[in-house]
């Protein structure tokens, strides 16, 4: 039987570009789970004094041994795979969308940034109440991403593709309660990478300029 393919879509291409219009998201994604195998094969990433001697923050290694590296190396380590799961399903479901608008460098940017900047938002204030924890995750990342999508979307007149400044708040409201409702969250954190992700974006983001093609649009009669 014969079969006609012309009208068929490439589903590879479409794989393809998808990859490679979130590639650095994806890439993240990647890299998180890949230490938190690696971790795991090496010992328990639910003790808080495993996670801290591979690279987790903590306060008193930081202004006592000036192990700065580990506001860094924080962003990418998880308590568990619940932990690894939620935030993984968050970067990706989010980060598509900033990477679209910002660009893959400035993306990064914003994402590194922010990584390091919520991690010493958290220790600021653990240092402030002198209630030390060791902490580590890419949620303040996430948070930073959702805060620059919210930017995005205040910039488009309250609408950039499928989001709107009313489901971007409804969004961050959601994720603040689930944080401040659940224990062993470090919701400042959340709230600095938030803010810091709001501020990158207004600095970072350009939206781009529509390109008309006046034969078509204004054809000459």
């Amino acid at each position: 039987m014969d079969q006609n393919f012309e009208n068929v879509p490439d589903r590879k291409n479409k794989y393809v570009e998808a990859f490679c219009a979130s590639w650095v998201t994806y890439t993240l994604i990647a890299v998180n789970i890949i230490v938190f195998l690696v971790l795991e094969i090496m010992g328990d990433t639910e003790n808080a004094e495993f996670m801290y001697l591979h690279g987790a923050s903590y306060p008193r290694a930081i202004y006592e041994d000036g192990e700065y590296w580990r506001f860094f190396t924080a962003a990418f380590l998880h308590f568990g795979f619940e932990h690894l799961f939620n935030n993984m399903i968050g970067l990706g479901c989010a980060g598509h969308f900033l990477e679209e608008a910002l660009g893959h460098g400035k993306y990064l940017v914003l994402y590194l940034l922010a990584a390091v900047g919520s991690n010493f938002v958290s220790y600021e204030q653990m240092c402030h109440s002198n209630e030390y924890a060791v902490s580590a995750g890419a949620s303040g990342a996430i948070f930073a991403v959702i805060g620059g999508l919210l930017w995005v979307v205040i910039r488009h007149k309250g609408k950039y593709e499928s989001l709107t400044t009313r489901g971007m708040f409804f969004m961050i409201a959601l994720c603040l309660y689930y944080g401040i409702s659940t224990a062993g969250v470090d919701n400042w954190s959340h709230l600095g990478g938030l803010v810091i992700g709001f501020i990158l974006s207004i600095i970072l983001y350009r939206p781009r300029r529509k390109v008309i093609d006046l034969d078509t649009e204004y054809p000459y009669t």
